[in-house]
């Protein structure tokens, strides 16, 4: 740190160069993300609840009251009447939440101390941090040849260590939904904690269905279902960081709770302690701002350029790996490999990621990218062709 102050201006032109450096969501050149550009009415929001501090809600009693009201109105929208949970930083700590909640449970009901997580191949790398954190294994179930979890292969691998199962609602990488409906009854029946992770499609599923889209059942209205994670933070429109964890039971919560005895609470369950309520507050408003209706059209809209780039990608000769459920498009050119594609995109500015299972180009269809950003990159993908 220097010795004097500096001028506010100075600084703030310092900054600007800084933020240069940086890619913009509104250029529409960032594909491979799941997040985006936050509304413009919940960064205003956002910036009213900066200074509140959800790990000590005493103090905070109105913005604690907001977050409840959140929790409620997400649990309402995955079919559950009377939901639990926080709004956290994202989907990677509310999935630290769900195996810490499915731990302590399994610990405390069923004595299993050197627990198992089984979770499908597709799943995102949160929950290695989580094993790694908590101390459990991971078993892997294989995927079929459909790239969603074999409900057969995870029969295979439950045993008396088991204390949690994972499915996906919208796998990172290619936006697919496991047979959430099959795996609930068999976790449900074996009384082992099911979790799924909606991170990416929970903001978005409920919509589609809502409007005609033949999609399969994911959220609380199967009894086996423990837990969901939901990022209001991507299709919700809600500012980094707002990740959601909704559970069934309030047990799920106080089987992680320790004593807070510094605090206007007993107990804390959350992985931190300090949490900013500008998210609780940001996502409360953008809910309200948009209802199921506002929600429902800009799903539709995802969707529809989804199938826009998908169709322009096969006229062009490009192999699309699966039929898009979620807005996610996954190909490959037929002589080259996708690192090489990628390599080429990036030379022309295009921001894209790799998948690895299957490897591919991955798309992410995310409110930024406009069907004008989607005509350049059809122009530029038909030029490498």
């Amino acid at each position: 740190m220097q010795e004097k102050p500096i001028d506010r201006e100075e600084i703030l032109k310092e900054l600007d160069e800084i933020h240069k450096l940086d890619n913009n969501y509104a250029d529409g050149r960032i594909l491979g993300s799941m997040c985006t550009e936050a509304h413009p009415f919940a960064k205003e929001v956002y910036c009213k609840f900066l200074d509140t501090n959800l790990g000590d809600p005493g103090l905070f009693k109105g913005t604690k009251f907001i977050e409840d009201e959140v929790i409620k109105s997400i649990g309402n929208l995955l079919s559950l009447d009377n939901a639990f949970g926080n709004i956290v930083t994202g989907g990677t700590e509310a999935n630290i939440m769900a195996i810490r909640a499915a731990r302590n449970h399994a610990r405390k009901y069923k004595g299993i101390t050197d627990g198992e997580i089984i979770i499908p191949e597709s799943a995102h790398f949160s929950f290695k941090k989580a094993a790694d954190m908590l101390n459990l294994n991971i078993v892997e179930a294989k995927l079929d040849e459909n790239y969603k979890i074999d409900v057969n292969a995870l029969k295979d691998v439950i045993s008396d260590k088991t204390v949690a199962i994972v499915a996906i609602a919208g796998t990172t990488e290619l936006g697919l939904i496991d047979s959430i409906e099959e795996i609930s009854q068999i976790a449900h029946e074996n009384n082992i904690y099911f979790h799924v992770d909606a991170a990416f499609g929970g903001f978005s599923i409920p919509f589609l269905k809502e409007i005609g889209y033949d999609l399969p059942v994911f959220d609380f209205s199967l009894p086996g279902v423990c837990s969901i994670t939901v990022d209001p933070h991507k299709m919700g429109l809600a500012p980094i960081p707002a990740g959601g964890i909704i559970f069934r039971k309030e047990e799920y919560l106080n089987v992680m709770a320790v004593d807070s005895p510094y605090l206007t609470v007993k107990t804390q369950s959350t992985v931190v302690g300090t949490r900013i309520g500008a998210s609780s507050a940001a996502t409360y408003a953008i809910m309200k701002y948009f209802g199921r209706e506002g929600y429902c059209k800009l799903a539709e809209n995802l969707m529809n350029n989804t199938k826009f780039l998908k169709e322009g990608l096969e006229e062009i000769g490009y192999d699309v790996v699966c039929e898009p459920e979620l807005n996610i498009v996954a190909f490959n050119h037929p002589d080259f490999d996708a690192n090489v594609l990628s390599e080429k995109l990036e030379k022309l500015n295009w921001k894209v990621s790799v998948a690895k299972c299957p490897v591919a180009i991955r798309i992410v269809l995310m409110n930024h990218i406009k069907k004008s950003h989607l005509k350049e990159l059809l122009e530029d993908l038909k030029e490498i062709y």
